[in-house]
């Protein structure tokens, strides 16, 4: 605070505030909290630009950017088609029918280094639907 990073203390104290609510929720699911933060701070970016507020925009770009600092670094498109062929492989998957049982296989594997719409997408194109 006193090199006047305002912007950052107050990103800094709502990420915490997230993380208290999370461990009190009884998920515990930090990896989690912070990606929906990020996700909350790209929408509102992305509202506030459409509606011409472009300080504010900028302002929540960069929010979401400190907590990007904070979670695992994602998964390379080489290391989620791997994980999601030996999921296929393992599940015995042969079609889209078979999308939810690789889910279930490829998601505890990917323990929040990859977007599940990303591994949804690579599991779909994976299955050929």
């Amino acid at each position: 605070m006193k090199a006047g990073e305002r912007d950052r203390v107050a990103a800094l104290r709502m990420i915490t505030n997230a993380l208290q609510q999370e461990a009190k929720s009884g998920k515990g699911d930090e990896v989690g909290a912070l990606r929906r933060e990020r996700k909350r701070r790209l929408e509102a970016a992305e509202a506030y630009q459409e509606g011409g507020s472009g300080d504010r925009a900028k302002a929540e770009q960069q929010e979401a950017k400190l907590i990007e600092g904070y979670l695992p670094a994602e998964l390379s498109d080489e290391e989620l088609g791997q994980l999601v062929a030996d999921a296929v492989e393992e599940a015995g998957a042969e079609g889209p029918k078979d999308m939810g049982s690789v889910m279930g296989i490829v998601m505890p594997r990917v323990n929040g280094r990859a977007d599940g719409k990303r591994v949804s997408e690579a599991v779909r194109e994976r299955l050929g639907a």
